[in-house]
């Protein structure tokens, strides 16, 4: 099975981004970025997450290889869930761009 690395390496590459240029994304070194896809040393969940949303994947399949393809309506009970404290602006917001293809 593929490592956290490995798995950054590959998104890395199908997005077309530099190492200086994710790095700069995520707020982490090159050195550091360098560690990461070399397994020598292990971000921290909130650089985790900055990747992820840089290299549109989910935290999930950094960590543990499982693939992005869940169902739709788990994907729905997930964003039910995490609209349960946003405001009715924020719920616009969110509709507008689930609207606009994630733009």
């Amino acid at each position: 099975m593929k490592g956290f690395g490995e798995r950054l390496a590959k998104l890395l590459e199908i997005e077309g981004y530099t190492q200086r240029e994710l790095a700069n994304m995520i707020g982490v070194t090159e050195a550091a970025l360098s560690r990461y896809l070399k397994d020598e040393r292990e971000p921290k969940m909130e650089i985790i997450a900055n990747i992820a949303t840089a290299l549109n994947t989910t935290t999930d399949y950094l960590l543990t290889g499982k693939d992005d393809t869940e169902s739709f309506e788990e994907t729905c009970r997930l964003v039910a869930r995490g609209t349960s404290m946003m405001t009715d602006e924020e719920k616009m917001k969110l509709m507008k761009v689930l609207m606009n293809n994630g733009r």
